[in-house]
């Protein structure tokens, strides 16, 4: 379920991916392989008329002016909606032979510990990165989903005890940078092994979808791994839409 940048052996990791932005030309380049066709029908700030949005029209409208939609009339910032507070809940409850109750919860903005997160990076078998950089990672990006793992020991007859110190550990994370607009990417997605083949990371990335949508972001992409493509096709994503390749640049010393 890991997302990644796919590139021949012999190139250097990559480091970033160029996005030129051309107003004058017919077609913008696109930034990754996936996107995920998204229509949100509306924005918070402006009253829009649609008339039609293809794929690039989209994304152009937010760049340049074009018949794909029009602005009527801006709102007040009075009148501005706020931005949806992040959710938590319960996404699976199971019952342990031991009789402890184990809870998945879902969070879009639970603090991530950066050793937690090494700790989970380190079980998918990622190499490790600067502790820093990855702090500053999660710091910079505009949405970070988590699943924990919560382990309640039950009471008499099955009942559930109220513990304030409850085993909880990070076992799943997917993270989304986005210019809070229009484009959002997703990075960073994995799930514990342990707990893999029961559909959190498919639940995962539903619910990040989700959360972006109720931001009013429309146009979501990612970089995956040859090995999950499909995974991410069933999920909605489409590689290489219209034709469109992910542009890299790479330090040539």
């Amino acid at each position: 379920m890991q997302t990644s940048s796919s590139s021949s052996s012999s190139s250097p990791p990559a480091l970033c991916a160029i996005v030129p932005v051309d107003c004058v030309s017919n077609q913008l380049p696109y930034p990754s392989n996936f996107t995920l066709r998204l229509s949100t029908g509306g924005s918070r700030k402006l009253k829009v008329s649609r008339l039609q949005a293809g794929f690039w029209e989209s994304i152009r409208s937010g760049l340049i002016k074009n018949n794909s939609t029009q602005v009527i009339e801006p709102t007040s910032s009075s009148q501005e909606d706020e931005e949806p507070l992040p959710e938590e809940f319960v996404l699976v409850e199971n019952t342990l032979p031991d009789g402890t109750i184990e809870q998945i919860i879902f969070s879009s903005g639970a603090e991530v510990d950066v050793y937690d997160l090494q700790a989970l990076c380190d079980k998918v078998g990622w190499p490790r990165r600067p502790l820093s950089k990855l702090a500053a990672a999660l710091r910079n990006s505009y949405m970070v989903a988590t699943l924990h793992a919560v382990k309640k020991p039950a009471g008499p007859a099955g009942e559930e005890l109220t513990e304030p110190n409850n085993e909880k550990k990070l076992i799943g994370m997917a993270r989304a940078t986005s210019d809070h607009a229009f484009n959002a990417t997703i990075w960073d997605v994995l799930v514990d092994p342990s707990y893999q083949g029961q559909g959190l990371g498919k639940a995962l990335i539903e619910k990040l979808i989700r959360a972006l949508l109720q931001r009013d972001i429309g146009n979501i992409s990612l970089f995956a791994d040859s090995k999950v493509v499909e995974f991410y096709r069933n999920l909605g994503f489409e590689p290489d839409p219209e034709g469109i390749k992910g542009m890299f640049w790479y330090p040539r010393f």
